[in-house]
């Protein structure tokens, strides 16, 4: 069970001359959906997306590092996190052998870790010790195929991120440009992915993030450039996906430029929130857990602009939400019972925030 306050990360962009430092940790009272002012945990470049082992004891940074031949390319460092106080203390680094990294994630044994270039266009997978520290890289997977419509964004493959299935079994990478995601079955001990197939989405969707129901049965991806969340049904045994279902995640009168972000599914499983860059606003839908189909509850403003991330509480009564170019995290009040969210007013002051991750 979680404990209130929660413990807060923020992950920041880092541009030299400007005020973030590097990954900024905050407190959240739940009860009072209120968010204290955020203070360094850690210096460091450009920890665009942060993720916390799943023993609770460290937390992995996406970053920069300079490589042999002299050039910048993407980096992930771990940091052992102290509790009491939030500070992270460094424990070592990893260069991903390819370029600026877009996403990671951990799996359930805290054995693996995966890396996501989007520049570079390639996966690569890592050991983790039983001391949080990173090993040296095990595999980099460099996806290749057909492109989709769009050419300016579709220009070549476009990894975007990674999700495992709740079993462990499979991973799962949605490739932007491609259109696709591709599914990988998973190799904790050995710290691989071995290919497990792909399946398509809709031409020039653009998949971006994705969330699994906690029984695995559906995977919601949320597609960027059509600003759409497609809902596909997973068999667990194989990890087949075969898509149900697709919906908007803008009101039928928005004409303007929009492209998606971030997806979340609430804690007791029956909303999934989506976040709009353009519209600048957060979609809300009524998840059926028996179909694993989407209806439209609400779509509000994020009270900023540009929304990259955002995450909900642990026990979902609150949703903090990053907001890039206003500077700003936003809080909301969330109703369990209808998944309506209501803004509470809060603006607080984050340089370029581009991700949330609640720590307990």
């Amino acid at each position: 069970m979680s404990t209130e306050p929660h413990q807060v990360f923020i992950g920041t962009y880092t541009p030299k001359g400007d005020s973030s430092r590097g990954i900024y940790t905050a407190s959240l009272d739940a009860t009072t959906a209120t968010l204290g002012e955020p203070r360094l945990a850690a210096e460091t470049e450009n920890p665009t997306f942060v993720v916390l082992h799943p023993n609770g004891r460290a937390v992995y940074a996406l970053g920069q590092c300079v490589n042999e031949a002299g050039k910048t390319g993407g980096a992930v460092t771990a940091f052992a996190l102290d509790r009491p106080t939030g500070a992270l203390a460094a424990l070592n680094m990893q260069p991903t052998g390819g370029g600026g990294t877009s996403h990671l994630g951990i799996d359930a044994t805290g054995r693996l870790l995966v890396t996501i270039s989007y520049s570079g266009g390639d996966i690569a997978t890592f050991p983790l010790g039983t001391d949080g520290r990173i090993g040296a890289r095990t595999g980099q997977i460099k996806p290749t195929g057909p492109l989709g419509p769009v050419m300016a964004r579709q220009d070549k493959p476009h990894p975007h991120s990674v999700t495992f299935s709740p079993d462990n079994r499979h991973a799962y990478v949605c490739d932007l440009a491609q259109d696709k995601i591709l599914s990988f079955r998973v190799d904790a001990a050995a710290a691989t992915l071995a290919p497990n197939g792909e399946v398509a989405g809709r031409a020039g969707a653009g998949p971006r993030h994705a969330k699994f129901s906690s029984s695995g049965r559906f995977f919601y991806v949320i597609n960027e450039l059509d600003s759409t969340i497609a809902t596909y049904a997973c068999d667990p045994a194989t990890g087949g996906l075969t898509p149900t279902q697709i919906v908007s995640t803008l009101p039928d009168s928005f004409s303007g430029t929009n492209i998606c972000a971030e997806i979340r599914v609430h804690p007791n499983g029956r909303f999934v929130y989506g976040s709009n860059r353009g519209h600048d606003s957060l979609a809300v839908f009524a998840r059926d857990p028996k179909a694993g189909t989407l209806t439209l509850v609400e779509i509000l403003p994020c009270d900023g602009r540009h929304p990259r991330n955002f995450a909900l509480s642990p026990g979902g009564k609150v949703l903090v939400c990053a907001n890039r170019d206003t500077n700003n995290l936003t809080v909301f009040r969330v109703d369990g019972a209808s998944g309506r969210l209501t803004a509470t007013g809060q603006s607080v002051p984050s340089f370029q925030p581009v991700c949330v991750m609640f720590a307990s």
